[in-house]
């Protein structure tokens, strides 16, 4: 299989599951409400971010947050094509990672053009420290990013045994 199909299911596989999941959230569950999944550790909640990473410029007077961040995933976007361009097909880690992070990017940005913020609804927790809440495109972006990594690490240059 070439490496714009595998990247191609990777990403396709991530937009479902992530529209999916923001989906039944949002049919079930009112904005800003949640339930406990396993106390102390884990609620699904149904919260908004119009920002990026964990509310960064997720103000309410910032509007031109909204394009900016479109217009970054539609830049990434192209750099992931380009990426996927110069490399071997061979080299399923990176074309993985690519694909996931493709499909993360796509799944919130679908969010931003429907609703202008992202629907998360991952809240993981610890006695009062709560990491900030995700969803299923945020786990492909950070997964993605490691398989690159891995990719990074097991084709770096070698020194010579000379």
């Amino acid at each position: 299989m070439g490496r714009y199909r595998f990247a191609s299911l990777w990403a396709a596989l991530v937009v479902v599951l992530d529209q999916t999941t923001k989906l039944w959230v949002a049919a079930t569950m009112e904005l800003w409400t949640g339930f406990s999944v396993i106390p102390g550790f884990l609620n699904l909640v149904h919260v908004t971010n119009r920002g990026a990473a964990w509310g960064f410029l997720a103000s309410e007077s910032i509007e031109w947050q909204r394009p900016l961040f479109i217009a970054i995933t539609i830049l990434a976007l192209g750099f992931i094509g380009y990426m996927l361009r110069t490399t071997p097909a061979s080299d399923r880690w990176m074309v993985t990672g690519l694909g996931l992070i493709a499909g993360g990017a796509v799944g919130n940005l679908i969010d931003r053009v429907r609703l202008g913020a992202v629907i998360d609804f991952l809240d993981f927790y610890i006695g009062s420290f709560h990491w900030p809440a995700f969803n299923v495109a945020d786990c492909a972006l950070t997964v993605g990013a490691c398989c690159i990594i891995v990719s990074m690490f097991l084709n770096r240059p070698r020194a010579d045994s000379h």
